[in-house]
């Protein structure tokens, strides 16, 4: 199966991120870039997709600090969680590994690639996480 015929899954984004890869989901009718992927363009309805590698760069819109974590995180905690517009505009979410209290609005990320250092109970993804660029 080639990079672009490849089915336009959440699976098959993690299979890209375990490559260090981020990719997403451009629409060939309309172009907006939908990552993670999905089967199904929200803007025009098409079907029809193109595998697109995204800037891993981007700035912080907003963050939460989690003080009372879910167990597999409890060591974690605090840690922090944000909406990071990237350079293509595209938004997504992800962890920030930096001090809570050097955490702002608008600063500069980029995402990086690893794994969670909390035992998980959902599959086995490879993770990524930004850090301050």
């Amino acid at each position: 199966m080639t990079e672009q015929t490849q089915a336009f899954t959440i699976e098959q984004f993690y299979k890209h991120i375990l490559q260090r890869k981020l990719m997403g989901a451009k629409c060939k009718k309309c172009g907006k870039v939908h990552l993670p992927p999905r089967p199904l363009c929200d803007s025009c309805f098409s079907k029809e997709f193109e595998w697109i590698e995204s800037s891993p760069k981007g700035k912080l819109l907003t963050y939460t600090v989690i003080h009372v974590a879910p167990s597999q995180f409890q060591g974690m905690a605090p840690y922090a969680v944000g909406i990071v517009q990237l350079e293509n505009g595209v938004k997504i979410p992800g962890m920030i590994r930096a001090s809570p209290e050097n955490i702002k609005i608008g600063m500069q990320l980029t995402m990086d690639f690893g794994t969670c250092a909390a035992t998980q109970q959902w599959p086995q993804w490879p993770r990524y996480f930004f850090k301050p660029a």
